[in-house]
This record gives C-alpha cells, sequence and structure tokens, in this order.
C-alpha cells in the first residue's frame, strides 16, 4: 500500500494526505482531556506504524496533553526528524478557555515545544483556536521573526469554525489553515472556505474528519465513555445522531464495495483537491492500518459528491443548528 502526498498549498511542503491527529495520544495527563488516558507503549507503536505505513504528516500542540503528544512524536521521530513533517499550535491555555498570543508568550511555548520534540524546528506553527480580535500584527511580526530565524517554515492558523478560517484567510493572508470537515459537518464548502482555498492556494488541513469515531460505525449513543473523554459531555441527544449517521450514508457506501466506514469518510474528504490533508486521530497501530488504507482508494465523483450533499442537507446532525 503506497500513500499519496499533496502540497500543502502555496507553502511547497509535500505531507501525506492521510495525516496524524495526535490529539487522542496526549490522553490525560496533567488533567488534560481527549478520549480518555492513552498508554504510551501503544501510542508510540501507533506513531511508528503510521510512519512505516508512508504517513509523513503529525499534528499536535502544546495543549494535547499538555505537552505529552509532543514528547511522544519527539521520542517517536527524534532520530528520523527528516521524514517526517511537524505541525504543533500554541495560544491556547491548559483551562482551554484562555488564550494568549503576544509575542513573547508564543516564543516561550515555540521554545517548549521544539525541546520536547526533539528538534529545533517545525515545518507548521499554528496560533491555536483564536477568538476574533485575539491577535494582532505584533503576533504576525513575532512568527515572521521566528521564521526568519529557522525556527519554523510556515505560519498557520487552527480555526475554531471554517467561517473564521475563511476570515484569516481575506484579512491576514495565512498560507494555511485547519478546520473540521466530514460527511456530518459541510460547513467549509458552505461558507465558501474550500473556493477561496482553492483560489489563494491555502493549504487546508482537514481534523475530525471520523466525527470523534462516530463515522466508524463503531459507536452507539449509549456507550460507555470514559469520564476524561470528550465525548461524554457532548448531549445524548448528539451522541445519537453521530451514532446513526452512517446509516444515512448506507445507500453510497453500498455501491462502492471494498472499503470501510471509516475509509469511506476519509475518502469524502480527500475528494476536494484544495484538501492538503485529512488528520483523523489515531490511537493505535490497527486504527493505522485501517485509516491508511484510504490512501488506495480513488476519490469520489461528482455523482456521489452530490449525493452525500443532498444527504446532509436533508439532514440536522447537530442538536441546535
Amino acid at each position: 500500500m503506497s500513500l499519496r502526498y499533496r502540497t500543502l498549498g502555496r507553502t511547497g511542503i509535500a505531507v501525506s494526505e492521510i495525516g496524524f491527529g495526535a490529539w487522542g495520544i496526549g490522553g490525560d495527563a496533567g488533567g488534560a482531556v481527549a478520549y480518555g488516558p492513552a498508554e504510551r507503549g501503544e501510542s508510540l507503536d501507533a506513531l511508528h506504524a503510521a510512519l512505516d505505513r508512508g504517513i509523513t504528516f503529525y499534528d499536535t500542540a502544546d495543549f494535547y496533553g499538555h505537552g505529552r503528544s509532543e514528547e511522544l512524536i519527539g521520542e517517536a521521530f527524534g532520530k528520523r526528524r527528516a521524514e517526517v513533517v511537524i505541525a504543533t499550535k500554541a495560544g491556547l491555555l491548559r483551562d482551554g478557555a484562555h488564550y494568549d498570543f503576544s509575542p513573547g508568550y508564543l516564543r516561550r511555548s515555540l521554545e517548549a515545544s521544539l525541546k520536547r520534540l526533539r528538534t529545533d524546528y517545525v515545518d507548521l506553527y499554528q496560533l491555536h483556536s483564536p477568538p476574533p480580535g485575539a491577535f494582532d500584527e505584533s503576533t504576525l511580526a513575532a512568527l515572521e521573526s521566528m521564521r526568519r530565524e529557522g525556527r519554523i517554515r510556515e505560519i498557520g492558523l487552527s480555526a475554531r469554525s471554517p467561517e473564521e478560517a475563511r476570515g484569516a484567510i481575506e484579512r491576514h493572508g495565512f498560507a494555511c489553515v485547519q478546520v473540521n470537515f466530514n460527511l456530518l459537518d459541510q460547513r467549509a464548502p458552505e461558507c465558501g472556505l474550500f473556493e477561496i482555498a482553492e483560489r489563494e492556494r491555502t493549504g487546508m488541513i482537514v481534523r475530525t474528519p471520523l466525527c470523534f469515531g462516530f463515522l466508524t460505525g463503531r459507536y452507539s449513543a449509549h456507550d460507555a465513555f470514559h469520564e476524561r473523554d470528550h465525548r461524554r459531555r457532548w448531549s445524548a441527544g448528539q451522541r445519537e445522531r453521530w451514532a446513526g449517521a452512517t446509516a444515512r450514508f448506507a445507500d453510497v457506501v453500498a455501491a462502492l464495495p471494498g472499503q470501510t466506514p471509516a475509509q469511506f469518510a476519509l475518502r469524502y474528504c480527500l475528494s476536494y483537491t484544495c484538501v492538503s490533508s485529512a488528520i483523523p486521530g489515531m490511537l493505535a497501530a490497527s486504527h493505522v492500518e485501517e485509516n491508511a488504507g484510504a490512501a488506495a482508494l480513488p476519490p469520489l465523483g461528482p455523482a456521489e459528491r452530490a449525493r452525500i450533499a443532498e444527504i446532509y442537507s436533508q439532514s440536522n446532525f447537530f442538536v441546535g443548528r
């Protein structure tokens, strides 16, 4: 099985179209919340399996496991740094509710991330979920300074919503943005983000391509998630909508045999040419194996995508939407 690679927009950086979302491997270290505890050995096995399968893009943050995710990536790839593309983030504080995008804080955060990652540079440094008005030109100037110093290769923004990502491109010209996008959340193409990204050659990283695992078809609304698994915080109604969503696309999947629900979901995301990489969370080598298998599948055609858009328009996959 050979993965395919795409260019991260106009940055010129080549990334595997299936990337490794590293939130989950941070576990609940230091009181963090992701998918509950993550066992070190299993996480390292997943990271090694991913690179062995040709997955070269790893997306993390200092917030993930309060540094634990970065430490594991550093441990796994410290001696293979040239083989991987590492993206990390800063600015979201430990409580998950407050932010600091001041130049001094970002510089200190970068130095701490580099130490944990066991490297002297990161390929992509992203502002982590900034609300409107949370940063100004001094922030961007500081990032440019760090880029000139060779501490970062490119600057990006991980947005809270596709609408905010579009605004970030329009106002600040970010070369790369990260957003939620999956079968159950199609706001990115709806709001025109994909169109502007195509036009501006903006790198597009799509997170939650499996909708927190619900698009694998393996979870029900009544699963007893760990008390430190963020899915436990969603309402029962929301979990039920997500758990039942795969059935809504069953006819499309049935017409395209030879794939698992997860592979179909990833295939959908990668059918958009503006998408540089889809980054499902992977906690074990078995997740890597299945997700990497999506690389062997061709993109969905216009008819399939039109049918998916129709199903989405007739559904309400988010409570209160």
